[in-house]
């Protein structure tokens, strides 16, 4: 049995997740409701085929720069925390805490209320007035979709405080049955006689902006709409403390991992237009849902559905798993509170911070999630500040490099330094594009990030006193 943690006794995570628990890690916290959702979007934004599966390509080969990138930071640091540890010790610890600031405000906990909403949307296909309101007081709404999220996150959450093995068996089930599902519905049209590769050589329905600035906003929206999809891979790093061997599988799962899910991306894509029309799924609110309809009738849909649920909760337990250890990485260094620093005396996972991270999100479920606009809005702030710690994240490869270059480096970053580079070049035409589209929401977010600068100096001025 573990010894109790004490104190007096430094927080010391268990290696308990080995390669096949770290991938679906990735893979499902990765693959959530985007490849359900996003393809009409980028049809309607690309306005042909051959444009969706160029921006799916290109939106692959940045994720996979990123992947390749941080395979060397997290060989080199395996921390639990990710971009926290790997900012500060690359740059020094105000920029690794104002990281796990804006994870703190609105970044990784606004990311699980969105996730637990989405799953509780999904759910309301099955669950008829699930979008009433249960309460209702004049001054204050609260919705059975509210309910639902609030419900899973701390389901979730309570699942992850009883080991990071069952956590990373429980992620390992749900990647699989819905990784399972979207290659079924693959096998499914490629196999039926309701699809055609003609929809291939249709043209285009409408023709393409013929001045370069709109075309270029066009796929700028089409490709955030993929990077969305892609998003996720990072927080990989974030369990680093936990997973075993990790200077090899950390860079091997990254890497097979993000080539993996483009695969599982491409391939459901080929079997959208192969049973639907160009226009049909420009049209289409549920894309794979209405595939698995056209193909299977009625239960096709629901199936469809139920996996849409599963692959949400997922996405879900993974970003519960691995957001909890960036607070815990920073109350163990002293720049949050001691607390959150706590393991759990038997299970010795970061029970406290786990805790913190659940009832932030459900909090603001609660607060902003009846109105579906205003938490659109408040997502919207921690773009910015999510793309810009990408892009400085990338670059600190070349400053430990050159800062801390007796760090052992079991893994090279393939390209180097040009992928870090592009990497980080692609994330700030980003962070300038939705500065340029949300003004507003850009300066929010960064009046947001700056605020936890007086919590800095407070936590690090206190951390500088109980060291002494």
């Amino acid at each position: 049995m573990p010894r109790p943690h004490s104190r007096h006794t430094p927080a010391v995570l268990q290696r308990a997740l080995g390669p096949v628990a770290a991938g679906a890690i990735l893979a499902g916290t990765v693959i959530g409701t985007g490849i359900f959702l996003v393809p009409s979007t980028m049809a309607r934004e690309t306005g042909s085929i051959e444009g969706v599966f160029a921006v799916w390509l290109f939106g692959a080969l940045l994720s996979l720069c990123g992947a390749l990138t941080y395979a060397e930071l997290g060989s080199s640091l395996p921390e639990a925390g990710g971009e926290y540890v790997f900012l500060r010790r690359a740059y020094g610890p105000i920029w690794g805490f104002l990281f796990g600031w804006q994870q703190i405000v609105i970044g990784k906990t606004g990311s699980i209320a969105a996730i637990g909403l989405a799953a509780s949307i999904f759910l309301g296909y099955f669950i008829p007035g699930l979008e009433a309101d249960v309460i209702n007081w004049g001054f204050i709404a609260i919705s059975g979709l509210q309910l639902a999220a609030i419900g899973s996150i701390l389901l979730l959450t309570t699942a992850n405080l009883f080991g990071v093995s069952r956590g990373g068996a429980l992620q390992s089930l749900l990647t699989a049955i819905k990784i399972g599902a979207i290659l079924a519905l693959v096998i499914l049209a490629f196999g039926s006689e309701k699809g055609t590769w003609q929809h291939f050589a249709d043209p285009a329905p409408t023709a393409p902006p013929a001045d370069i600035a709109s075309r270029l906003t066009a796929y700028g929206a089409a490709l955030a709409a993929a990077l969305w999809a892609y998003d996720g891979w990072n927080n990989l790093t974030q369990v680093s403390g936990e997973i075993r061997d990790p200077h090899q599988t950390i860079p091997r799962v990254l890497i097979v991992g993000i080539l993996s899910v483009a695969t599982v991306y491409i391939l459901a894509n080929l079997a959208y237009f192969y049973v639907l029309p160009f226009v049909a799924v420009q049209e289409s609110q549920r894309v794979a849902q209405d595939v698995a309809t056209t193909l299977l009738g009625k239960p096709g849909g629901q199936a469809l559905t139920l996996a849409a649920v599963i692959s949400t909760f997922a996405a879900l337990n993974g970003s519960i798993l691995s957001g909890a250890r960036i607070f815990f990485a920073m109350a163990r260094d002293g720049l949050f509170f001691r607390g959150l620093s706590a393991l759990h005396p038997l299970h010795r996972t970061p029970g406290r911070a786990l805790m913190f991270q659940g009832l932030s999100a459900a909090t603001l479920v609660l607060v902003l999630g009846h109105d579906k606009a205003a938490f659109e809005r408040v997502l919207d702030y921690a773009l910015l500040g999510t793309w810009g710690f990408y892009g400085f994240t990338a670059l600190s490869v070349i400053a430990l490099r050159h800062r801390h270059p007796e760090l052992p480096r079991p893994y090279l970053t393939l390209g180097y330094p040009w992928v870090p580079l592009i990497f980080s070049l692609v994330a700030l035409l980003f962070c300038i594009s939705i500065v340029l589209r949300r003004p507003e929401e850009s300066l929010m977010g960064l009046v947001l990030l700056l605020g936890g600068l007086p919590f800095y100096a407070y936590w690090r001025n206190r951390a500088v006193r109980t060291n002494h």
